[in-house]
């Protein structure tokens, strides 16, 4: 009775056992056709893997806190705007929390002691005149004694500083500087240097600064070093004994309002915002460049598995006429499916976990992850590469299978002899209907205005893109018959071979064409959009800077108010502007609802402005810019919809929400940003509260040389402040800096590598498919040399071909985006970008089919005309 049982559960399973065995023997039997589809499956689990693993990383790890080690929780306010319930977006500066909540907080029950901390980054000059920086070039970080608590320090020598010229240094930044106790150094606050007295070197119990450097200072001098006497950075907190640093948390931020509580290595977040600012970029470029790879890999695995598929024809033809169901037919090519997707999908997670950690290094030099940000490898983002892959490799077997195993199987034979002669109806309609989409999307007026014209027909090129997937084989019969003559010469043998068996084997050709096409087509549209906003943004920098000197300063410490003021009594100074940049967030209506976008943002004095810098005001005065006022370019200004004298909601670097009244809308917002607003207003909601350059313009007739020296002479008693000419801004970064730039370069390398992954894999598969074609033609006396010449033929065909349609599909995208950054129809054209272009189609192709050719005429004539197909 058990038996029976036991044999009624079984019983379902075995067919599939069946089919499996069947599909291993038909693997090992067939092994070079499936290699490419597990090279394809491989190659994209690794890719999705290593997406998987960042955005892992970036969910749930942090960075062990150093200064606030020994606090059981840590409070701050809130660094992100909540954009809904899924997505938010980080402030560019400190989001600061008033003073007394300390007292609001230490009033809760389970709290020991609360204390506000208050972070001054500053410069320390040695007694010799040296400055010495934090480790590993981290910053150098001022606090109020009463902080010391929180790490926790403690003495090692001298006192605690009580009056406002006394410092105590932590035991790594005093030996590094050679500072002894009673040394006197100087602590430069912006620009400005102030004597102070080495009172005490303190350690931390515990831990190791490794991202800072800490000085201490009275809490009196650290409230004014940080100009800000009524708020605080954080709020530290000790624990009664006995209480969880979770379970206090939850009191407090039930009783007290406005604060954001962390504990563990979330406390981490609070002392250093890049961590935080690092974990919020990699989730989103992690989750939106995942996600586009997703669809690629699908694709692409869907197209490789269903070419091996279709190599088959003869075989399952065959099968189907001596009595095979088509339920056996998708069984066993599923089963097939299943056993490669998954190997492949396993075998490809490892290489993913190191391109990982590839990624996380251009992240780091990017500037745009700290460097000591870890990653979280774990079994989650290979779990979702195995299903995904497996997923698309099942969907393509039964597509490509569905035709074979429907029909009759007079037609199945019938149909295996001779490739089809027309496009599936769904396929031809999708690929006709795309091209016109696209053209309306890039070129018809319809995206929304502002930088959504450019966002828009940056994007359709995927349309095009799929609808040279789609019409690939015509497009290719199409180029065939107009310029198939110019490729080869029908003279030769080679190239009469050439020509026929491109004409006769069209679709079979189009298999290696189109995903070329496809990259050509990608590649040209990230390489020319990237260089059309470069040199858009450059020219209008160019352009626009009318300053004859530029004052900057070292290592990013920024210009004091006190400099400005000393420039602007500089003899031959007619101008002096200052120039502070930061990041804001704009909320305006969108449909039914509201958005928010991040843009751009410089803080200007609005006297003589257009004698400094050029924005190229296209409605409105510049002169109004006092106030709660605010001047956008003409691209934002579209994409908000606002007017000269409407009002915009904005909320600054730190998160202060301001209404300011439109004065002025200009041109050039790609060379100096997005929005601009009232200098005072934009250093006052600054981190550092300082200007990031002065501009200067020389009165007529003055002495370039001599006035140089005269600035020189000026700002002498500001050591980190430095004269230079107008290239020192030309060569500054932006407000968003180079990072994203590096990081958008970094993923379109890795989507085009995979594609050229696939672009070699098919090219490999096509040609290696052909060995008894080959083998034909030897024996009826073609020279290895000419079939050599004869597929060099072919590879310029498609090599012609996949750059023709390529970059005819990204000229309309290209067109568009430079309409939308630069109102001019001609994007810029990188030659280098098109030879690199050029040469890697080139490259791939003839590399591709080169090898597999060698590869294929290894075997004897008769040995391989005899054998499987």
């Amino acid at each position: 009775m058990v038996i029976r049982q036991i044999r009624r559960l079984v019983r379902p399973v075995l067919p599939y056992r069946r089919d499996l065995s069947l599909a291993w023997s038909t693997i090992k039997g067939r092994r070079g056709g499936f290699v490419g589809s597990f090279v394809a499956v491989a190659a994209g689990s690794a890719v999705i893997t290593a997406c998987g693993t960042l955005l892992l990383s970036g969910l749930g790890t942090g960075v062990t806190p150093e200064r606030y080690s020994g606090a059981a929780v840590v409070l701050g306010a809130q660094q992100s705007f909540r954009l809904d319930e899924t997505s938010a977006v980080r402030y560019g500066e400190r989001v600061t929390l008033p003073a007394t909540t300390v007292a609001a907080v230490a009033a809760v029950p389970g709290v020991q002691s609360a204390v506000g901390d208050v972070t001054v980054e500053v410069g320390l000059l040695a007694p010799n005149g040296e400055t010495v920086g934090g480790p590993d070039g981290f910053p150098v970080l001022a606090h109020g004694w009463s902080a010391a608590a929180l790490g926790p320090f403690a003495l090692r020598e001298g006192r605690t500083p009580s009056a406002s010229d006394e410092v105590v240094l932590d035991a790594d930044l005093a030996a590094r500087g050679q500072v002894p106790v009673g040394a006197t150094v100087r602590l430069v606050t912006g620009s400005v240097p102030s004597p102070h007295r080495v009172v005490g070197i303190t350690t931390a119990r515990g831990v190791e600064l490794r991202r800072q450097s800490a000085v201490f200072v009275t809490d009196d001098q650290a409230t004014r070093l940080s100009g800000r006497p009524d708020r605080v950075d954080a709020v530290g907190v000790l624990a009664t004994p006995g209480v969880a640093p979770d379970e206090l948390a939850g009191r407090i931020t039930s009783t007290v309002s406005g604060v954001v509580a962390h504990t563990g290595a979330g406390r981490g977040d609070v002392e250093f915002l890049d961590v935080g600012d690092a974990r919020n970029l990699v989730v989103e470029t992690a989750a939106s460049f995942g996600g586009t790879m997703v669809l690629i890999v699908v694709f692409v695995v869907a197209s490789t598995l269903a070419l091996s598929v279709r190599q088959r024809r003869r075989e399952l033809a065959l099968l189907r006429a001596i009595g095979a169901k088509p339920r056996q037919i998708h069984w066993m090519i599923g089963a097939e499916m299943t056993l490669v997707s998954s190997v492949g999908a396993l075998v490809g997670a490892t290489p993913g976990v190191v391109l990982a950690f590839v990624m996380r290094l251009v992240f780091v030099r990017a500037g745009a992850m700290p460097p000591d940000f870890p990653l979280r490898v774990g079994l989650l983002p290979v779990l979702a590469s195995l299903v995904l892959c497996m997923t698309s490799a099942r969907l393509a077997g039964w597509l490509v299978a569905r035709r074979v195993a429907h029909v009759s199987p007079v037609e199945a034979l019938g149909d295996a002899a001779v490739e089809p002669k027309r496009l599936g109806r769904v396929r031809l309609t999708i690929g006709v209907l795309l091209i016109p989409l696209g053209l309306l999307l890039t070129l018809g007026g319809v995206a929304s205005p502002g930088d959504s014209v450019a966002d828009t027909a940056g994007s359709a090129v995927l349309l095009f893109v799929v609808a040279v997937g789609c019409l690939g084989p015509l497009l290719l019969r199409g180029a065939l018959t107009l310029f198939g003559s110019l490729l080869n010469r029908r003279a030769t043998a080679s190239g009469f071979l050439a020509q026929s068996n491109a004409r006769a084997n069209w679709r079979q050709l189009s298999t290696a064409t189109t995903p070329l096409a496809m990259g050509v087509a990608l590649a040209a549209v990230q390489v020319f959009g990237a260089a059309t906003m470069i040199a858009g943004a450059r020219h209008q920098l160019e352009d626009g800077l009318r300053a004859d000197h530029v004052v900057t300063a070292a290592s990013g410490a920024g210009v004091s108010p006190e400099v400005v003021e000393a420039v602007r009594g500089v003899p031959g100074v007619a101008v002096a502007t200052p120039v502070a940049r930061t990041r804001v967030l704009l909320t305006f209506p969108s449909e039914d609802s509201t958005a928010t976008r991040v843009f751009a943002a410089q803080g200007v004095t609005p006297e003589r402005l257009p004698e400094t810098m050029g924005l190229s005001v296209v409605e409105g005065d510049l002169g109004q810019l006092r106030g709660e006022t605010v001047a956008l370019s003409r691209v934002v200004a579209e994409t908000v919809r606002a007017h000269v004298d409407d009002t915009t909601e904005l909320h600054l670097g730190d998160g202060t929400l301001i209404r300011p009244r439109v004065v002025a809308i200009y041109e050039n917002g790609l060379g100096f940003g997005d929005v601009t607003l009232p200098n005072d207003i934009v250093v006052a909601h600054t981190t550092a509260r300082v200007d990031t350059a002065l501009l200067i313009r020389s009165a007529d007739g003055t002495d370039p040389e001599a006035l140089a020296g005269a600035l020189r002479g000026a700002v002498a008693r500001y050591p980190t402040v430095q004269v230079g000419e107008r290239d020192a801004f030309l060569a500054a970064p932006g407000p968003g800096g180079s990072g994203d730039w590096a990081l958008n370069l970094l993923f379109q390398t890795v989507l085009l590598a995979y594609i050229a992954i696939a672009v070699v894999n098919t090219l490999v598969m096509a040609t290696t498919a052909r060995v008894r074609e080959f083998a034909m033609l030897r024996l009826i006396g073609a020279s290895r040399d000419q079939l050599r010449a004869m597929m060099n033929g072919e590879v310029r065909v498609v090599v012609a071909a996949a750059l023709l349609f390529g970059l005819l599909a990204a000229v309309p995208p290209l067109i568009g985006t430079s309409l939308g950054l630069t109102r001019s129809p001609i994007p810029t054209i990188s030659l280098t970008g098109l030879a690199a272009i050029v040469a890697l189609t080139v490259a791939l192709s003839w590399g591709a089919t080169t090898m597999a050719t060698r590869w294929t005429m290894r075997q004897a004539p008769v040995d391989a005309i005899g054998g499987r197909q």
